[in-house]
């Protein structure tokens, strides 16, 4: 772990990142290397900018992997995530730029991302990527975010 880079935001004061490309993530090595677990972060009240309007939209997040050597470090996922707060993109693009980001820097066994995005111009849209089909034995529970219901 000496010849491991530090991480930039772990125990130090830490301004959110202007844009997600300034966003700096941070990864250490994973405490149970060689074992098969699954990691999940939830991100309830993800926001960005709509790329036509620049009103705000709003999303549930929930980001599954398997990690191999290195794990991320959740202050430094929360600051690349709160980034998105100024940046204008298609609910698409930017769920599935957040799922490819992670899985190319960390280089897990295996990443899923679902974006549960609340309506706009009436429609909900949600948005599932995944690295491929998850390792083997690997134990996946649903997300649990239920489709969009309105007032019902």
């Amino acid at each position: 772990m000496s010849d491991s880079p530090q991480p930039l935001h772990l125990g130090q004061n830490s301004a959110l990142p202007a844009s997600p490309e300034e966003a700096v993530l941070d990864y250490v090595p994973n405490p149970r290397a060689g074992s098969l677990y699954l990691v999940r972060f939830a991100a309830p009240e993800f926001t960005s900018l709509c790329p036509v309007t620049g009103q705000p939209d709003f999303a549930h997040l929930v980001i599954d992997y398997a990690p191999q050597a290195s794990i991320v470090e959740s202050k430094s996922l929360k600051l690349f995530l709160g980034s998105f707060r100024n940046h204008c993109g298609f609910h698409e693009d930017v769920t599935v730029g957040i799922g490819q980001r992670l899985f190319d820097e960390m280089q897990p066994h295996w990443l899923r991302i679902g974006g549960y995005w609340y309506p706009r111009g009436g429609i909900p849209i949600d948005v599932f990527w995944q690295s491929g089909a998850p390792p083997e034995g690997l134990w996946v529970p649903d997300q649990g975010v239920q489709g969009y219901r309105g007032r019902g």
